[in-house]
């Protein structure tokens, strides 16, 4: 997908991958490619206080890259939210974090999970993208939503709008992206943003990939089909959730003339692995099958929360699930 100066509008094109997909035997059984492990931070109320957070972040990050994750995610909210703690629970600044992370990894994209569309100004944050790419090497994504939770909104002084407001300001970021990631400067007017002069210098290394998610298919699936490079699902539903909303997402991407196969599918779900499997835990096996049925979806990338990132065993044992995902003949890092 690519932003066309002379006509104000976007070009689909086929990737490589999607036009020649044809299947590789893969030794976790599935008939698709084989599924990617990424990784979302999504608590930081470790031992330890302020002052272990840093330390403690960057040994995470070094064991889920040395594990073989192709991806650490952030949930990027200013305030913790109800399905993962208390509200006064420690929670860092997504961006910030990233950053952090990218001085200590070498080869894991890095990316929001996801950032609300309009708690930042648009301008500043793809300054903040573009810089995390070239200081990463270009490893860095978008991923954005429509900004769901009011509570932080009034907590911190951000504006609240209406949900149509939030989704049309959320679809003028994602215009302004494209342009900014093709090196489009000519000026931006819209209905709530302009921009004089965006001037995005130096360039990202390479363009990051747009990532749009939140709950509203109604008015998300939309602006995933025109914007978006990759979807991202939630798992909850279990399998038949996941197809009708990749039907629908299918038919919204027909309705623009989208090739369907041109949008990268993502999931996220918690993924809390032991050697026994006791309670609500999964052993290696049995989450294999759970990916394999993902990647019989067409899902290429599945972002985990694991139950304890603190725990010793936790990343030896995605480890093994990371090269059990592998193809045949393929080192899985």
């Amino acid at each position: 997908m690519s932003w066309n100066a002379s006509t104000g509008s976007w070009r689909w094109s086929p990737c490589a991958a999607a036009a020649a997909r044809a299947p590789p035997r893969c030794c976790n059984g599935s008939r698709g490619e084989p599924v990617r492990i990424g990784l979302l931070l999504d608590r930081f109320d470790w031992p330890g206080g302020p002052a272990a957070q840093g330390p403690t972040l960057r040994r995470i990050a070094v064991e889920a890259e040395q594990a073989g994750v192709a991806s650490i995610w952030i949930n990027d909210h200013f305030l913790q939210i109800p399905l993962f703690g208390e509200v006064t629970d420690p929670i860092l600044e997504s961006w910030t974090v990233l950053a952090h992370l990218a001085a200590v990894t070498r080869r894991v994209e890095l990316g929001t999970l996801t950032t609300g569309g309009h708690h930042r100004h648009p301008g500043p944050l793809l300054k903040i993208v573009t810089t995390l790419d070239v200081l990463s090497g270009g490893r860095a994504w978008l991923g954005v939503g429509p900004a769901w939770n009011e509570r932080e909104q009034l907590a911190l002084g951000i504006p609240t709008y209406s949900w149509p407001e939030r989704f049309a300001r959320l679809e003028e970021l994602l215009q302004v992206a494209h342009r900014a990631f093709a090196g489009d400067r000519s000026p931006y007017a819209g209905e709530h943003l302009r921009l004089a002069e965006p001037v995005f210098s130096p360039p990202p290394l390479r363009r990051p990939p747009i990532l749009v998610g939140g709950a509203h298919e109604r008015r998300v699936f939309p602006l995933v089909a025109r914007y978006a490079d990759a979807c991202n699902l939630f798992e909850a539903g279990g399998l038949p959730m996941l197809r009708l909303k990749l039907d629908l997402l299918r038919r919204r991407c027909e309705e623009i003339g989208r090739d369907f196969a041109t949008l990268r599918r993502t999931s996220f779900g918690p993924l809390h692995l032991t050697r026994t499997g006791a309670g609500d835990s999964q052993t290696v096996p049995a989450a294999l099958e759970r990916f394999a049925t993902l990647a019989d979806e067409g899902f290429e990338l599945a972002i985990v929360a694991l139950a304890d990132p603190l725990d010793p065993a936790a990343f030896d044992l995605l480890a093994e699930l990371v090269e059990a995902l592998a193809p045949v003949g393929v080192a899985p890092r």
